[in-house]
């Protein structure tokens, strides 16, 4: 399997979690087979004991600093979770 990786500002990366409706982690990790601290980690979190780090590197800079996402599956995800319930919300207007 050929992963893709990619760059985020850390505040973007927070954004997208914050965005995520709720249940969104359990959902993620449910379709990828992983636990839901290791998705958490993917976003920033730090809980090492219960999830798996999740190749991401943190580098300096604006905007909270720039992220290198080697696996970009995570964020991809939860982005079309969110662009579905912007969707919906709208045909709800």
């Amino acid at each position: 399997m050929d992963l893709k990786g990619m760059n985020i500002t850390f505040n973007e990366l927070r954004k997208i979690k914050d965005s995520l409706p709720d249940g969104s982690i359990h959902k993620i990790a449910e379709t990828l087979k992983v636990s839901d601290e290791t998705v958490r980690n993917y976003f920033g979190g730090y809980n090492y004991e219960q999830g798996q780090a999740v190749g991401i590197h943190f580098e300096p800079g604006p905007d909270g600093g720039i992220v290198h996402l080697d696996d970009s599956r995570i964020i991809e995800m939860a982005q079309q979770i969110i662009e579905a319930q912007e969707a919906n919300a709208t045909v709800e207007d």
